[in-house]
């Protein structure tokens, strides 16, 4: 049945030159940790995206029993873990994978500037990277304020007034965080709108840019 499926699709698509250039794909021996221990520090990239799966699926179902209104958005986060079947596992998994995922871009890019991998030719490929690192961190800091309890409100608010320490320009993103000149059910729906849905679209086209250059460039050789 599948190979049916996949015959419908390639005669449509001509997806079977893709397939074949992916399956086909060569794994250089410096970089599989079947062949040396090592290796295993050129998997801290694979284990961030994979990390990120786990968060963009686990955020899809969170997001169908969250409610981001003030009156409600903590006791929607109650009934998650609570009532809800598995979740309180699921809630879990985007809690901690939120900060896992921050600790394995942070041994990535440290095994990437030690091994010089950022050279040429992949400068752009490192400013790509460290682009998807302020992404990241910009989304670990919208999803905090989401539950809507004491310490996540307190955080942001601390947050927000470091943001607005900026010279120059903190006022402006201040008021722009905060969606007003107070902390409250504005700011709570720009910080769900922006964790929801902008956030994530920069982050998909610049992985999308990230993995093209790595296919186009390679993996940089031993150190």
């Amino acid at each position: 049945m599948f190979q049916r499926i996949y015959q419908w699709l390639d005669e449509r698509l001509n997806i079977g030159p893709l397939w074949r250039d992916l399956a086909d794909h060569e794994v250089h021996e410096h970089v599989n940790p079947a062949h040396h221990f090592s290796a295993f520090v050129y998997c801290f990239g694979g284990l961030t995206f994979f990390i990120t799966v786990i968060q963009i699926l686990s955020g899809m179902f969170l997001t169908m029993y969250y409610v981001p209104d003030i009156m409600n958005a903590y006791q929607s986060v109650k009934y998650l873990q609570n009532e809800v079947a598995f979740g309180v596992i699921v809630r879990g998994m985007h809690h901690w994978g939120a900060s896992l995922v921050i600790v394995m871009m942070f041994l990535h890019t440290l095994r990437v500037f030690f091994t010089g991998a950022y050279k040429h030719p992949r400068e752009m490929n490192w400013v790509v990277g460290m682009l998807i690192f302020f992404v990241m961190l910009a989304l670990g800091f919208t999803g905090y304020l989401l539950p809507w309890d004491q310490k996540a409100y307190w955080a942001t608010v601390v947050g927000v007034k470091i943001a607005g320490s900026v010279p120059l320009i903190g006022p402006y993103i201040e008021t722009f965080l905060k969606g007003g000149d107070v902390l409250g059910a504005q700011t709570l729906a720009r910080f769900f709108a922006i964790h929801v849905f902008f956030l994530p679209g920069v982050l998909l086209a610049l992985m999308g840019v990230h993995f093209i250059l790595i296919r186009r460039q390679g993996i940089s050789g031993p150190l």
